[in-house]
């Protein structure tokens, strides 16, 4: 924060320095230094003043986005909770979160220690670090309240209230209230594990005039109270099932692709595709990683999500796949 800061001023007064230098070009006497100076100086004071507007709105967006305070409970931590929060967990958070492979990437795997730098690893360290949290006790989490976990699900920032890149840009904040003290209860539950290395989101300057000039989408808040749709197959429940099953999150909000964007390629319609199979196919390519006609998903196709998911849960979501979006 403090460096990005000291960049913004830095770029801040450029600004004012070809402003002043353009001011004096133009009040030279000889016309060659007011033509070619005031042009030269001015143009750098629009770009360093486009620069400097771009920065200061990603700084105050990115680390003063203006969350609510976090909500003030203690989660009771029933088995049931628990029960519900692990099954959560172990569908949206382990793939992110889970211990770190020999490959360098998550192994999909307790413990939760995380430590993957998802900037890095998918091709957009330009704007910085973004390295998964310890969702155990052992973890950063162990500082925080019940309310603030709360907090960082449904609004995305910190601690403190300053933004957290990836975690503001994904659908749990649409996850009912119930279902995240239950991600809470079960992360309380964990054995304390210890981690090595650095972990949250660091942004460089660029990152922050990505955030300023809107290429990083900011999240819709979302306020009140939330319930998920009664549990069943349905389509109603099965977009929730894609919600915590952050299928929503790579294939947009109503499942029907992405386009390219900076920080990856385009993500299709599993729609058309999904059309075409059955019920129990469904089912079974997201139990096996393989298609029908016997080709294995894509690697960037985190298939075993959805793996860990009940057949009742599966079949919500293909009946969701298959209604009109």
């Amino acid at each position: 924060m403090f460096i990005n800061l000291l960049v913004l001023l830095i770029v801040l007064a450029i600004t004012f320095f070809f402003g002043r230098l353009t001011y004096r070009a133009i009040k030279a006497q000889r016309m060659w230094v007011k033509i070619l100076g005031g042009l030269g100086a001015g143009l750098l004071t629009l770009v360093f003043a486009a620069v400097s507007f771009a920065g200061a709105r990603g700084f105050i967006t990115g680390y003063f986005p203006g969350a609510d305070p976090a909500p003030e409970f203690t989660v009771e931590g029933t088995p049931e909770q628990v029960a519900r929060g692990e099954y959560i967990v172990n569908i949206a958070c382990l793939g992110c979160h889970s211990a770190i492979g020999e490959d360098g990437q998550p192994s999909r795997a307790q413990p939760l220690t995380g430590g993957w730098n998802i900037a890095q690893s998918e091709g957009f360290g330009f704007i910085g670090d973004m390295i998964t949290e310890n969702l155990t006790p052992g973890g950063k989490l162990a500082e925080y309240t019940d309310g603030e976990i709360f907090r960082v699900l449904r609004a995305g920032v910190d601690k403190n209230g300053a933004g957290l890149g990836v975690m503001s840009s994904l659908p749990y904040n649409q996850l009912s209230d119930d279902d995240l003290k239950a991600i809470v209860a079960y992360l309380r539950s964990l054995p304390a594990e210890s981690s090595s290395g650095p972990t949250g989101d660091r942004f460089s300057f660029v990152g922050v005039l990505f955030a300023g000039a809107g290429l990083i989408p900011e999240p819709e808040p979302v306020t009140g109270v939330i319930t998920a749709p009664p549990a069943g197959m349905t389509p109603e429940y099965g977009q929730y099932v894609a919600t915590f099953g952050e299928c929503r999150g790579c294939h947009g909000s109503d499942m029907t692709g992405m386009p390219a964007s900076p920080f990856g390629p385009a993500v299709p319609n599993p729609r058309p595709f999904v059309g075409t199979l059955t019920q129990e196919e469904f089912i079974q390519a997201f139990r096996t990683g393989i298609r029908p006609n016997g080709t294995p998903f894509t690697e960037s196709m985190p298939w075993q999500n959805a793996s860990k998911m009940t057949d009742e849960d599966l079949a919500a979501l293909f009946a969701y796949l298959t209604a009109t979006p």
